[in-house]
């Protein structure tokens, strides 16, 4: 089927499905194809449910005429997308980026909805999936579509934005993070450079730090919407930065108060006014979006729980978010401070030098007790009288039930995988 008489069918559903579970009446169903399964054989099962339609690549499970059948269904799903995304002709933003995508697009979201029907990718629906779904769920109503696209190895942001096609994107920064798929930082910069490889091919323009040397050479070609510290002569220039723990961000004649914790998110707060002013959004709207956002979700959240104050931050973690999470952790003007540290997944031959490079940043923090979970961590050469390590999160857990742990400010941080937030229930 053309992917415009596919269109005409998706515009008379209510929305797509790739999964029976989450399944709802009058959608059209993608019988995508995974690792343990293929969606083909959910095609009946998914018209029972409800859908309107269903579309498979394995003519084997033609149902009836409600039955579309493809050549495949993920590029199918991929083009119609692209499709959608055309036909509603509206301003798209694309992000991505080492750390922080996900606060910051929903700080833009924060921002743009205080003028704009804007709408955000739910979630971290930021894959080659992800993406589509993404598009396909904004309408006619949609003014501004931000679109958050994450990879773990180089073409895959070439592939989202051939996809998204933004009109404007930003890289949050460039870090240590998805290590063995990209091969190294510089593959990590490769990679996420590929927005910028689409945004000068297609003449579109760039929202850049310049303050990150980095982006600022990578962007010389491109047309910049700027922000900077350093720099008067940018589109936003920003007087100061201050967090203890919270960020507050300085204009000429405007303090901005933000409910996020750590220099590290300065950044993406900053981004987000900068959009905010591009687009139009009064200066007062910005603060109070800023103001008004909380993260959630594990991420950077303020936990209180009895007498301690709890930084828990257990949602991801690699090398750069580490460092940045710890050297603002140390520099906070607080008593009694605790740092808990989980592995972090997904660096390869890199893993135990990047282990031990954030060992050795906490190994003269004598003032603090720091506890450090997993494998890697385990695998450490140093021991100091503060540092304590364990190789899983049992061994950990069954020690910091017998401490007694009052009055204090922790940091608990991790991957994903290390689900941290579990240490909670022995606080």
């Amino acid at each position: 089927m053309e992917t415009n008489a596919l269109h005409s069918k998706f515009l008379s559903c209510a929305s797509v499905a790739t999964d029976t579970r989450k399944i709802e009446k009058n959608v059209l169903f993608f019988a995508l194809k995974g690792a343990t399964f293929d969606g083909n054989t959910f095609a009946a099962e998914a018209l029972k449910l409800g859908a309107s339609y269903v579309v498979i690549d394995n003519p084997a499970y033609y149902v009836d005429e409600r039955t579309i059948v493809v050549s495949d269904t993920l590029v199918s799903l991929q083009e119609l997308a692209t499709f959608h995304r055309k036909y509603l002709n509206i301003r798209i933003i694309g992000l991505t980026g080492s750390n922080g995508k996900t606060t910051t697009k929903e700080l833009f979201q924060a921002v743009l909805s205080k003028k704009f029907n804007s709408k955000a990718t739910v979630g971290n629906l930021n894959n080659h999936i992800g993406v589509p779904l993404t598009l396909l769920s904004f309408t006619k109503e949609t003014e501004i579509g931000i679109v958050e696209m994450g990879a773990n190895h180089q073409k895959e942001i070439e592939l989202l934005c051939s996809i998204a096609q933004p009109d404007y994107g930003y890289i949050t920064n460039f870090g240590k993070a998805h290590l063995e798929g990209f091969g190294g930082v510089e593959g990590v910069i490769a990679g996420k450079s590929e927005m910028y490889d689409f945004l000068k091919i297609s003449k579109k323009a760039a929202f850049v730090n310049l303050d990150d040397p980095i982006q600022e050479s990578k962007t010389r070609n491109i047309e910049r919407i700027s922000f900077s510290q350093n720099q008067t002569d940018a589109f936003l220039y920003i007087k100061g930065i201050s967090a203890n723990p919270f960020v507050s961000i300085v204009l000429d004649d405007l303090v901005i108060q933000s409910n996020l914790i750590g220099l590290y998110n300065a950044t993406n707060i900053i981004a987000a006014i900068a959009v905010g002013k591009y687009f139009g959004v009064p200066i007062q709207d910005c603060k109070a979006a800023i103001a008004a956002y909380f993260p959630d979700n594990n991420r950077s959240q303020i936990v209180f729980k009895h007498s301690n104050e709890i930084i828990l931050d257990a949602y991801n973690a690699n090398p750069s978010s580490m460092e940045a999470a710890l050297t603002n952790f140390i520099q906070l003007d607080k008593s009694n401070k605790v740092i808990i540290l989980g592995d972090m997944f997904e660096l390869g031959e890199a893993s135990i030098p990047e282990h031990q490079k954030i060992v050795d940043l906490l190994k003269d923090v004598a003032t603090m007790d720091c506890h450090l979970i997993g494998k890697d961590f385990f695998k450490s050469t140093i021991e100091r009288s503060h540092l304590h390590f364990y190789e899983t999160f049992d061994d950990f857990s069954n020690v910091i039930k017998q401490k007694s742990i009052k009055e204090s400010m922790i940091l608990i941080k991790g991957s994903r995988g290390m689900a941290l937030e579990r240490t909670l229930d022995f606080l």
